[in-house]
């Protein structure tokens, strides 16, 4: 279930749940909330009541071993969640990549990378936990219900480094991120070197809109995280200039070639537009519990 289908299983707002989700340990809810709350669990199904119980039982942050998308396909990772915005995180070993347009070989130390782009679902968590303005497409302060497992828009490069900083994690760098897409061996795209539009969210697809983060599963990178091309351009740590940072992965209103992961774009950090999102990386010590 998205945000908004759980507070209206539990009949209270999304706000509330929000809360409760940035309160942590400390939420106080009332009995008749916290019933509906264990009822929900005793009638859930045994995987699920599994997964309860083992992020109960961890000392640290839960591992997850893979990822398993409708139809059956799985997309292998080394995933965990991140113990600040508890999103799903690849990890990217140390090591030699071959990047840029000329392949040349660059070192990365090793990092996590947000396995999907930061959704509506996520930002409107941060929104509710900061005040941080929301999105201009949000008409009514909320998002779309049927946006909440879209990535997020209309943010400016400042937006997101704002959303990264409350997360405890940063915007990725240009090499960062393009060996997040690549891998380690110079292929074009995420999926090898077809040049496959059925793969992402371009403008060749047709689709003409944002789609949900978890839609291309056949399009992930040799790290199994999605979306490195098409659906929204990203926004990057990367300075180009004075008030101008890197974007990578085209975008629904793109063609294909412009979402080859190793040839930069750019534009001012005050630019929101419809095709514009992010996704968060993490160091090491990034992923270490925040200390309370």
């Amino acid at each position: 279930m998205n945000l908004m289908e759980f507070a209206e299983k539990l009949g209270v707002s999304d706000r509330i749940v929000s809360r409760w989700e940035g309160d942590g340990e400390t939420a106080s809810l009332r009995m008749v909330n916290q019933a509906a709350l264990d009822t929900m669990l005793r009638n859930a199904d045994k995987d699920a009541q599994g997964r309860f119980v083992g992020i109960l039982a961890a000392d640290d942050v839960p591992a997850f071993a893979l990822i398993e998308p409708e139809g059956g396909e799985t997309s292998s990772g080394d995933y965990v969640k991140h113990p600040g915005d508890g999103k799903l995180m690849a990890l990217v070993p140390e090591g030699i990549f071959l990047a840029g347009e000329n392949d040349e070989p660059v070192w990365v130390d090793a990092f996590h990378i947000d396995t999907f782009p930061t959704t509506n679902a996520d930002y409107a968590r941060f929104c509710a936990a900061t005040r941080h303005r929301m999105p201009e497409h949000w008409e009514t302060g909320r998002c779309p219900r049927d946006l909440y497992d879209h990535p997020v828009v209309h943010v400016t490069w400042k937006d997101a480094h704002a959303y990264a900083t409350w997360a405890g994690k940063s915007l990725p760098t240009a090499e960062q991120w393009e060996k997040a897409a690549r891998g380690t061996t110079g292929r074009m795209f995420p999926w090898g070197d077809q040049k496959t539009a059925a793969k992402c969210n371009v403008r060749e697809t047709g689709v003409e809109s944002t789609t949900s983060v978890s839609r291309y599963h056949s399009g992930v990178s040799p790290y199994g995280v999605y979306d490195m091309v098409g659906n929204v351009w990203e926004w990057l740590a990367t300075p180009t200039r004075t008030g101008r940072y890197e974007l990578r992965g085209s975008a629904f209103t793109s063609p294909l070639f412009r979402g080859i992961p190793a040839v930069p774009n750019d534009a001012s950090d005050m630019m929101d537009d419809d095709d514009t999102g992010f996704r968060c990386a993490a160091t090491p010590e990034q992923m270490l519990p925040r200390q309370r």
